[in-house]
């Protein structure tokens, strides 16, 4: 396909709106840890707020539980996130940020951390009893919990106490083809809705880098990440699928966990330029 083409295409999917993105209000030089000014979210939501119906956050600390708050003041829906580590005194924090932030009105899904049983940074009692705190808490507000795809399957009891499945589906990280990427990111989801028969499902991530090195058959390109965004966003609107693209923004502070691909999964720069279109 000529890359004029597929530059159409894209601008015309990115000009629709997606259903969600990932986002983070990290500007040069912070990563988790830092205080995020109201100012900072507000501007870089600002600039994404045309393009997108929903954020999702990642954390209710640090200033990041004003996000939910701006976001919808800015008229987008919000799945916000508590970010649950090894740590027991942040992890409480979170937890009643959380419900802080969910009581005041400001949640529209609840995930009770993020790929916690991935990384093992807690067994599956201490996240089960996460799960039913804050489920207890907040009544009529649908909770979760955000993990890779298989693990739903592993984990049924995390599984049945969620109302609502957030699965991070990643073909790159599994070393597939970007030509293959569409199809078994379906496959992902086919899993999920098998271990979790009846329930909602979210697509809480999914995306492409477009530089670093390679990982193992997957290679990163501005081409691949610009047709990999637009499959995944048409499938998603014509099949009815909610997906949250990772993410908004480059974020320079991912290189340390992810390798130098960590830098460039944004649709913007860490400058809030455009990367594609």
């Amino acid at each position: 396909m000529p890359a004029h083409t597929l530059t159409t295409e894209f601008s015309a999917v990115l000009g629709r709106g997606v259903h969600g993105l990932c986002f983070s209000p990290y500007v040069e030089g912070q990563q988790p840890g830092a205080q995020v000014s109201a100012e900072q979210i507000r501007a870089r939501l600002e600039h994404i707020r045309p393009h997108t119906r929903w954020v999702r956050t990642f954390s209710c600390t640090d200033g990041h539980e004003q996000t939910p708050r701006i976001a919808h003041e800015l008229g987008l829906k919000t799945l916000v996130g508590a970010w649950l580590g090894t740590d027991a005194a942040i992890n409480e924090r979170e937890l009643q940020g959380v419900i802080d932030v969910a009581r005041a009105g400001h949640a529209d899904i609840v995930a009770v951390g993020n790929e916690v049983l991935l990384r093992e940074d807690l067994d599956e009692d201490a996240l089960l009893a996460c799960l039913q705190r804050v489920k207890a808490a907040l009544p009529g507000v649908p909770v979760g919990y955000v993990d890779a795809y298989y693990l739903f399957e592993k984990h049924p009891r995390i599984t049945a106490a969620c109302d609502v499945v957030l699965t991070n589906c990643y073909p790159f990280w599994e070393g597939c083809p970007r030509e293959g990427a569409l199809a078994y990111m379906q496959s992902m989801l086919a899993r999920t809705r098998a271990a979790a028969p009846g329930k909602r499902i979210v697509i809480s991530e999914t995306g492409w880098p477009d530089q670093g090195s390679a990982f193992h058959g997957a290679l990163p390109s501005t081409e691949g990440a610009m047709r990999y965004f637009v499959d995944t966003q048409r499938w998603a609107e014509q099949d009815g699928v909610e997906v949250f693209w990772f993410a908004a923004y480059d974020e320079a502070w991912k290189v340390g966990a992810e390798g130098d691909v960590g830098a460039f999964w944004g649709l913007w720069d860490k400058d809030m330029r455009p990367k594609f279109g």
